[in-house]
């Protein structure tokens, strides 16, 4: 959760109230000015690009960029090549990369229309199956997935290029006697929403998408455990803390999405209770805690795919009666998020800085901020479609004014807040510079090609004082602490570095703001405190 400050002088917290007002104001004029939300997203899109490890395709539009990571796998006997770097250093971890392919995934299904209109489609599933075709390589038998090539400790004692890495390339599997059903389910989630993407365009691919997907549910779901205890080398970097249970319900309740096969439903609501879907009221959606994401679905209408039959509803229509009062709690538990973010729940809300930043804790807060808004973003059109509010201790909330709350967010990511800085890289004038990032931070390959060692880039390149040779466009960072205030410093890794979860949710974001008429006028941006 995030900090709490307590002061208990009142005149202290007078001058607090009367200075946060005043930074407000000073800067709520910029915030009323519209950005360009088609923008950001093709330059979001741009960073995953960046980020790609193997051999880069013809088409590569982030030039400064070039092949690495060719020989992943090769000591396992299994082609590894491709996939994801996760953030500024070369691990591949499967974790990580699999929820960034689903939140890609489930922006496109939410948001294709908006996306194509903006022209940045094809750019969003090229984005998708950049991830999943290493996915499908990673899963080589029923059983088997491996999640993780390189090691993090030996990376980090390394300041590279990606395509001169001479870091361990170690790849690590889980399997039936050496099981993570967390991350096993994830890599689930991400294919099956991928395979509803895909499903019109590329329908061959999108079978076999889903035909991966079930056989990986079967088996994180059969051979129950924590990845983090088969595959130690990811505990001080990717820790499950959550364990596996909220993967489990998230993975069935995407395979309910893209089959229509109701024993995937039944699964979510049978174990809703056992595996915490509706006894966790949580304030966090991320790559580890899944239960806000899966409540969100589990509240609104599924389709099953490959049917003439009518729309299954699930409960936004009062269908599917003999699951509506688990489904009820999980939309319960799902609106008790969205409403701590409004800050309309009681006692429970979520903290917000002093420029009104939703502020969860001080390492890469951004990632929570992404996630937040993706969902309240989503779940006003739901909402809006069925013409329903949401329900805020006793509060009704219109779907516009969520959509409004979100639209602020993303605002105070693109430069409307007290430094006036955009935090998502490349966009506008005023951006980190020296972002903790090690093919950025190092000139590209293709204008020096020649070799620099493990320890050299942080002798000449780490601990220099000018800005990266290479702006690693799209790329959101951790961003602000509970203040506002940031420092942007190639060391600061809790603030200047950026990963490819923090970004993906804003794609969908993005596309649909892009598309909104949605205005913020001066006084809605200044808030008491």
């Amino acid at each position: 959760m995030g900090i709490r400050r307590q002061c208990s002088s009142r005149c202290l917290s007078s001058f607090l109230a009367k200075t946060t007002l005043f930074v407000l104001i000073a800067f709520s004029s910029a915030t009323a000015v519209r950005f360009n939300y088609g923008e950001a997203l093709e330059k979001s899109l741009l960073y995953f690009e960046a980020q790609r490890s193997g051999r880069l395709p013809y088409n590569q539009r982030v030039r400064w960029r070039d092949h690495s990571g060719l020989t992943d796998g090769l000591e396992q006997g299994v082609d590894l090549v491709g996939g994801y770097y996760d953030a500024g250093d070369h691990v591949k971890f499967g974790l990580p990369m699999a929820f960034t392919v689903t939140m890609l995934s489930w922006s496109v299904v939410e948001y294709r229309d908006e996306m194509k209109g903006a022209g940045q489609l094809a750019h969003a599933m090229e984005a998708i199956k950049w991830g999943t075709d290493y996915f499908i390589k990673a899963h080589t038998e029923p059983n088997v997935l491996w999640v993780e090539v390189g090691d993090g400790d030996t990376d980090h004692y390394c300041w590279q290029r990606p395509e001169d890495m001479t870091t361990s390339r170690q790849a690590y599997k889980v399997d039936a006697q050496n099981p993570g059903s967390d991350v096993a389910a994830e890599t689930t989630a991400a294919m099956a929403a991928a395979s509803m993407a895909f499903r019109d365009s590329n329908p061959h691919y999108s079978h076999l998408l889903l035909h991966h997907a079930q056989e990986l549910f079967d088996f994180a779901d059969m051979y129950r455990g924590k990845y983090d205890g088969s595959v130690g080398a990811v505990k001080s970097y990717y820790a499950s803390v959550s364990g596996y249970r909220d993967e489990l319900l998230w993975a069935a309740m995407w395979l309910y999405k893209a089959t229509g096969n109701d024993q995937y439903l039944a699964y979510v609501v049978n174990n809703a209770e056992c595996f915490g879907g509706i006894g966790w009221a949580i304030t966090e959606f991320s790559w580890d805690v899944k239960y806000a994401g899966l409540q969100i679905l589990a509240s609104k209408s599924a389709q099953p795919s490959d049917s003439t039959e009518s729309v299954i509803q699930v409960l936004m229509e009062g269908k599917q009666e003999r699951y509506a009062n688990v489904l009820k709690q999980y939309q319960c538990k799902a609106e008790h998020y969205l409403c701590s973010c409004l800050q309309k729940n009681n006692d429970s809300n979520v903290d917000l800085t002093p420029g009104r930043l939703i502020y969860v804790r001080q390492w890469n807060n951004m990632q929570y901020v992404s996630t937040a808004t993706f969902l309240l973003t989503v779940y006003s059109d739901y909402l809006q479609k069925a013409n329903k509010t949401l329900n805020c201790v006793g509060q009704e909330v219109r779907p516009q004014e969520m959509l409004e709350f979100a639209k602020s967010q993303v605002d105070y990511i693109l430069g409307s807040n007290p430094r006036e800085m955009s935090y998502l890289v490349g966009f506008g004038s005023n951006y980190p510079i020296n972002i903790h990032h090690r093919g950025a931070s190092i000139v590209s390959y293709k204008e020096n090609s020649g070799f620099i060692g493990c320890t050299q880039g942080y002798d000449h390149w780490y601990s220099r004082s000018r800005p990266n040779p290479n702006v690693l466009v799209g790329a959101l960072v951790g961003g602000p602490d509970n203040l506002d205030n940031f420092s942007d410093h190639r060391g600061n890794y809790m603030q200047t570095e950026a990963c490819t979860y923090n970004t993906a949710p804003l794609v969908g974001v993005f596309a649909r703001l892009n598309t909104s008429k949605l205005r913020l006028s001066q006084s809605q941006l200044v808030y008491s405190v």
